[in-house]
């Protein structure tokens, strides 16, 4: 649990993972939350129990990880108390393949239909190809976003999770990726829309609807459930950006 499956399941991109120790992984994951917004200057970090049973290693791992980056000033350790984000740029971080300021670089159309086209695609292949110990992970995300109730970047967390591991199942390293990469758009809207009253409760449906149709490998069922869960995002996110910039359009008029 502490070593080889998570190794196992991380990208390749360019790198040696020989040398690499699952706490030197799991300090990157946290990095990567930093760097796409779902952990923002100031914010708490879920505790090691709740981090390794999310990421799927041991509590000595997740501790070894976080000292790892309150040493390099990214994360802030008090003692008796939780640790915290540092106010520190990382959107220059390499996400997969590109970073988050690449990504969001696009128009929410772009992105959306980009999803639609290789997302879809990657879902239906990991419905034939996903495995019972994927499966088994699924269901501990699935317990954990019960118990996270509706902190939004709790959910986020378990989110990303739960995602990447199904992009993974698809068996294409580099496609996997990149969904991953479109996965992080515009992520600080995101947490801003599973704030509101009844997203994460939605979010999950549609989650338990996606690990059903993964269980019964119906590739089928499990795109139109993606799909469903994509047009979700984007109607969120597109209500969104249109009342900040209407806000935008306001405060000009008041200046």
């Amino acid at each position: 649990m502490d070593g080889r499956p998570v190794l196992a399941e991380m990208p390749k991109v360019g790198k040696s993972l020989d040398r690499r120790t699952a706490r030197d992984l799991i300090a990157e994951k946290i990095m990567v939350l930093i760097a796409t917004n779902m952990l923002r200057p100031g914010d708490e970090l879920p505790g090691e129990r709740e981090l390794a049973n999310v990421m799927h290693v041991s509590r000595e791992t997740v501790r070894g990880a976080i000292q790892q980056l309150a040493a390099r000033g990214i994360l802030e350790v008090a003692q008796g108390s939780r640790t915290r984000v540092n106010d520190v740029d990382l959107s220059h971080l390499t996400v997969t393949i590109a970073s988050p300021n690449a990504i969001d670089s696009y128009d929410l159309d772009s992105v959306h239909a980009a999803r639609l086209l290789i997302e879809l695609s990657v879902v239906g292949d990991a419905a034939e190809r996903i495995d019972a110990e994927t499966l088994a992970k699924l269901d501990d995300l699935l317990e954990a976003h019960r118990i996270g109730g509706d902190d939004a970047m709790r959910f986020l967390i378990c989110d990303r999770e739960f995602h990447v591991a199904i992009y993974r199942a698809c068996g294409n390293p580099l496609l996997s990726d990149f969904v991953t990469d479109l996965y992080t758009y515009m992520m600080d809207f995101r947490r801003s829309a599973m704030s509101r009253p009844g997203a994460i409760a939605a979010s999950f449906r549609d989650h338990v609807e996606i690990v059903e149709a993964l269980r019964r490998h119906d590739r089928g069922a499990v795109v139109e459930a993606f799909r469903k869960h994509l047009l979700r995002i984007y109607e969120t996110t597109k209500e969104l950006l249109a009342g900040e910039d209407a806000a935008l359009v306001r405060a000009g008029r008041a200046e």
